[in-house]
């Protein structure tokens, strides 16, 4: 008896340590739980916050980028408007004034260009032509612009009368055509301070340029043609310019 009440107070006794380490559990895990709640949350703060603050980061990173995109983007636009140095300008060139001058348009043509008919002579005076007129000048050539069936003679005094300048095509079979001489005495018949001829020289050895023109200077065409082609046309535009100018200073004397 005494026995069984001894291990019955031993068993009451391990029930109270079981009941005490069971409270001790108990109260251990409701801590931890605690401690282990209150941590998880701090873990969820930090992890917003730089959550967010990536965000804001990110948002400033996408503004500067986009700033800087939009900066970049104007540059671009800016030098890709900005004309190029090698680039000249798209404006046309303005016509000198003397073109359209009514006293330029009295007479049909600014110049007539008076060569043989040999092939070469007539190939080189296209050329010439093509040259002047891609120039807004208005040239005489006698195989294009006379009328079919009319007299040789009569289309080509017109057209001496009719022209601002003649431009003479000097080669070796200009000096052996007839009309091609005419022309150059009817030009020589102006006096010898008219400015109204060019002579051209083609394929023709300076001994056999022609005694009537010895005082006067010439363009060779077979030295840089296009640059002789050039200073035919300044000469033209400048003798259109001279002649409107003097005009206007006549009217203006005799308005006085």
């Amino acid at each position: 008896m005494l026995s069984l009440n001894l291990r019955y107070i031993h068993f009451l006794s391990l029930d109270c340590h079981v009941v005490e380490i069971m409270s001790c559990t108990a109260s251990i895990s409701e801590s931890w739980s605690v401690n282990n709640m209150h941590g998880w949350f701090q873990k969820l703060l930090k992890s917003r916050v730089p959550s967010s603050t990536c965000k804001q980061e990110a948002k400033v990173t996408q503004k500067v980028t986009s700033d800087s995109n939009s900066s970049l983007s104007f540059t671009s636009s800016s030098c890709s408007s900005s004309p190029s140095p090698r680039t000249t300008s798209s404006k046309p060139t303005q016509s000198p004034p003397a073109l359209s001058s009514p006293l330029r348009w009295s007479l049909k043509y600014d110049v007539l260009v008076c060569h043989s008919s040999d092939p070469s002579d007539t190939e080189e005076a296209v050329r010439l032509v093509s040259f002047l007129e891609a120039h807004s000048l208005r040239c005489f050539l006698v195989h294009r612009d006379t009328c079919p069936g009319g007299a040789f003679s009569t289309e080509l005094c017109e057209a001496v009368q009719n022209s601002h300048l003649r431009a003479l095509l000097i080669t070796p079979n200009f000096l052996q055509d007839e009309w091609c001489m005419y022309v150059m005495h009817q030009a020589l018949s102006e006096g010898p301070m008219s400015n109204r001829m060019l002579p051209l020289v083609y394929n023709l050895p300076h001994s056999q340029y022609p005694q009537e023109l010895k005082f006067r200077f010439y363009f060779d065409l077979g030295k840089h043609p296009d640059q002789c082609y050039s200073r035919v046309n300044n000469t033209v535009l400048q003798y259109l310019q001279d002649m409107v100018k003097n005009e206007k200073t006549r009217l203006q004397h005799g308005q006085l």
